[in-house]
């Protein structure tokens, strides 16, 4: 069963957190988006077999609309998957992230 999770990723050294995420969400959807606000954060323990590790990951959230597709995801294993929040809800993988989905239906 595949394992759906929001976009994201890790901050390359010396890149501005908002450019990772315009990178991260392009490389693992293949979109560009136009961000709308920051909703917060919150912290991830999580095992990342290509480093062979477990590692705490603090994950920041931010709301966005996708503006245009550049083409399919850059990363391998990645699709983007589009669903209404309520079903996300259900299959999203770690409660951080349905938390936020919860959040921004409100």
């Amino acid at each position: 069963m595949p394992e759906f999770q929001l976009p994201g990723g890790g901050i390359d050294p010396g890149e501005n957190p908002v450019a990772a995420l315009h990178r991260e969400v392009y490389e693992e959807t293949g979109w560009r988006i136009r961000i709308l606000r920051r909703m917060g954060a919150f912290r991830r323990f999580t095992y990342m077999p290509e480093y062979d590790k477990w590692a705490e990951k603090i994950c920041a959230i931010y709301l966005a609309r996708p503006v245009l597709r550049l083409g399919p995801p850059i990363e391998a294993g990645h699709q983007a998957i589009w669903m209404p929040g309520e079903t996300a809800l259900d299959l999203l993988g770690n409660d951080g992230d349905r938390a936020f989905v919860r959040q921004a239906l409100r």
